[in-house]
Formats: structure tokens, C-alpha cells, sequence
């Protein structure tokens, strides 16, 4: 899947054009309810199956396969350390979480420091030149992960908005500009 010829030349210049703080209504809601495990300091399984179902619900069944405890004891440990590194190792540890799903849970209970890293943010910023490798926006390893962090963080520093918002604005420009199908089959 292509996107058509982006009129901009610097990532700034799209930022700063399209910049959108406007939180969808039903995301918004549930960034809400999940406000309470930055003060609380775990998910439970209802919370990370509810994080599934508005990531991807393909990945349903191995989530429900992590017992209580576990996603405690994890989500507990990765949301207490600085370490990026470790928080998504840990998280990548519970059944059926992947990085696109870590970023989801990071992003819904701390959208000021983090995004979720999508297929469509991924491809916009490869066509832009800001990344250089996984063309297709998929595959993500820490180094892209933490890469795409600090593309989000730069620019929510200088707009000073959170880096949910350079997110999804960079996601609705990919929408805007997208051409063909995203997944071909």
C-alpha cells in the first residue's frame, strides 16, 4: 500500500498543519477508565483484555490465556521502572503482546508520554525519510520502538501537546494521503 505524494517536505511542517488534540470520543473514554493504573500501578486481566479488543481483538484468545497474578505482577513491574527497554520486555512477556499491543497499553495509560506504533504512523514517517528501515510498518523491535518514542516525544515537546496527539494526527494524515488498500491481501 503507496501514499500519495506528501506536500511537505519536513515532518515538522505536516505536524504543525495537522496537529490534532481532539481525542476520538470512545478512546478518550477509555484512556479514562485506565487512568487509575498509573495510581493504582497494574492492570488486571479485564483492563488488558478491554486494551485488546481496541488494539487488535485478533489477539484475544492468548491474552485470555495470562492468569490474574501474571498481569499483575508484570504490568506492575514494567509501569515502575524508567528503563523503555524493560517495560517493553516485560510486557512483551504476557501471552499474545507484541510491541504494536505494548505501545497500546503504554499509550492508554500514559498518552502524554506515549503513542501507539501503527502500520499507517510507521509508513507516513518511512516516506518522509524521519525512519529508514521496516518500509511496511511491520516487525518492530525495540530500536524502532524506541525510535518512534523519540520522534513522538521531539515533537510533542515542541508543539507542547502529548505524544498521543502527534500520534494520531500523524495517523489521520496517512488516512488523508493513503492510497490502495492498508493490508494487501
Amino acid at each position: 500500500m503507496a501514499l500519495k505524494k506528501l506536500p511537505y517536505k519536513r515532518l515538522r511542517h505536516l505536524v504543525g498543519l495537522h496537529l490534532s488534540t481532539k481525542e476520538d470520543p470512545a478512546t478518550q473514554k477509555l484512556i479514562d477508565e485506565l487512568g487509575t493504573t498509573k495510581k493504582r500501578g497494574y492492570l488486571t486481566k479485564a483492563e488488558l483484555i478491554t486494551v485488546c479488543r481496541w488494539k487488535s481483538a485478533r489477539a484475544i484468545k492468548q491474552i485470555r490465556r495470562n492468569r490474574e497474578e501474571t498481569i499483575k505482577k508484570i504490568t506492575r513491574r514494567a509501569f515502575a521502572t524508567r528503563s523503555e527497554r524493560k517495560k517493553l520486555e516485560l510486557l512483551r512477556s504476557l501471552n499474545g503482546v507484541g510491541v504494536p499491543m505494548v505501545s497500546a497499553i503504554l499509550m492508554l495509560t500514559n498518552p502524554s508520554r506515549y503513542g501507539v506504533i501503527d502500520i499507517r504512523v510507521w509508513q507516513l514517517l518511512f516516506k518522509m525519510g524521519t525512519v529508514s528501515k521496516k518500509p511496511k510498518g511491520v516487525g518492530f523491535d525495540f530500536r524502532q520502538w524506541y525510535r518512534y518514542l523519540k520522534i513522538l516525544r521531539y515533537f510533542a515537546k515542541m508543539y507542547n501537546v502529548g505524544a498521543r496527539d502527534v500520534e494520531r494526527t500523524l495517523f489521520r494524515v496517512h488516512r488523508q494521503y493513503q492510497r490502495g488498500r492498508l493490508y494487501a491481501r
